[in-house]
């Protein structure tokens, strides 16, 4: 595809928001530039990307295809580019803008089971609403031939 993509996301299921963002990611990752792996599942080993596993809790990690590991918002810009929604993150690229959400995010992240766990009913809302969605699209579906993405983890080879 390219020196980025595909683009290994290394993201921690067991926070909630962290889970329900790679869910909405896999949902639309139809050209196939995203693979995720949970950092949280068990035997995981984070020295094949050159990190620990402090390093990948504290901010959220990548692996491009070139084999660089990248890391912070610019995982997410990437990862929203490849899932055509780029256009919402670019303005964090931005000089005015690349420092003040670099440092949001970084405080996000530190906070994340925190606010996971504060926003539960939320996210248990969204997960319900998207699940319904889901399951009205698969009752639409003639003949079982369905245009619903993957919903496994894609894992490399």
């Amino acid at each position: 595809m390219s020196a980025i993509y595909p683009l290994t996301l290394l993201y921690d299921a067991g926070c909630a928001v962290c889970a329900l963002e790679m869910d909405h990611l896999r949902s639309r990752n139809a050209a196939g530039k995203l693979l995720f792996i949970d950092i949280s599942a068990p035997g995981f080993d984070p020295a094949p990307y050159g990190t620990t596993l402090g390093e990948m809790n504290a901010e959220i990690h990548a692996r491009r295809a070139d084999g660089q590991v990248i890391r912070g918002v610019q995982v997410l810009r990437l990862a929203y580019d490849a899932a055509g929604l780029g256009w919402m993150l670019r303005p964090t690229a931005w000089a005015p803008l690349r420092a003040l959400s670099d440092s949001g995010y970084r405080v996000f992240a530190r906070h994340r089971r925190t606010i996971s766990r504060v926003a539960a009913p939320l996210i248990a809302a969204i997960r319900s609403h998207r699940a319904r969605r889901m399951a009205e699209r698969m009752r639409e579906c003639a003949g079982g031939a369905c245009d619903i993405p993957n919903g496994p983890d894609r894992r490399p080879s």
